[in-house]
């Protein structure tokens, strides 16, 4: 029996995943510990961050190969901006940010370092890896918020956070990258898969890092 690629990157960061899921900012979101001062600072971050991932995602739409993953990563790209965007912003009024608050906040050390790794690879590197590079914002975060969601969430912000990327609609977007992923490394030499590969780890250690930039509020140091 064979075993998928993408089955293969999984375990290849199964250390990895372990971390995040033991990071006090994960477990915070369903014991309730995560102080509310960490969640704020991480969801701003993270609009930032959608608006370079879009960007990556329509990159990625402009050199891919098929006619159907072009209009999929183009409809990705208007869904980080729009549908992800709204749950953001559902916080921020509750915060009293408004969106130029929001657009006017600087980058994070590692919110920059992430984002800038993944436009590098989607302008200089090949399309296979540019999608290696983009998978584990999309399986990671279905993965914990499944996880989450089987603990439940005793905050209700928090739990409406977690039930956005344990959903099924989620969930259907994520298995549909997989599925490119799988398909376009079938075409690929061991030399090109293992450039995935290392795309694929580096940017899930960049998920572990994005989550405790938010727990420790990261600022530059100078």
């Amino acid at each position: 029996m064979t075993t998928s690629f993408t089955r293969e990157l999984w375990t290849s960061i199964d250390a990895i995943y372990a971390a995040i899921l033991r990071h006090p900012f994960v477990t915070g979101l369903t014991d309730g510990a995560l102080p509310r001062e960490s969640f704020r600072f991480y969801a701003v971050q993270d609009a930032l961050y959608l608006r370079e991932f879009a960007r990556t995602l329509a990159i990625a739409a402009a050199r891919a190969p098929e006619d159907d993953w072009i209009i999929m990563f183009n409809e990705h790209s208007a869904t980080a901006l729009r549908v992800e965007r709204a749950l953001h912003e559902s916080f921020f009024g509750e915060w009293g940010l408004t969106p130029k608050d929001v657009a006017t906040t600087p980058p994070a050390p590692t919110n920059l370092a992430y984002c800038s790794y993944l436009l590098s690879v989607a302008h200089t590197a090949a399309f296979h890896e540019t999608v290696a590079a983009l998978l584990p914002c999309y399986w990671i975060y279905w993965e914990v918020g499944k996880a989450l969601e089987r603990t439940g969430s005793k905050d209700p912000l928090y739990a409406r956070w977690i039930g956005t990327y344990a959903s099924e609609d989620f969930g259907g977007v994520v298995r549909a990258v997989l599925d490119v992923t799988d398909r376009v490394a079938a075409t690929l030499g061991d030399a090109e898969r293992e450039k995935m590969r290392r795309h694929f780890i580096t940017t899930s250690r960049y998920e572990w890092m994005f989550w405790d930039m938010g727990w420790r509020r990261e600022s530059w140091p100078v």
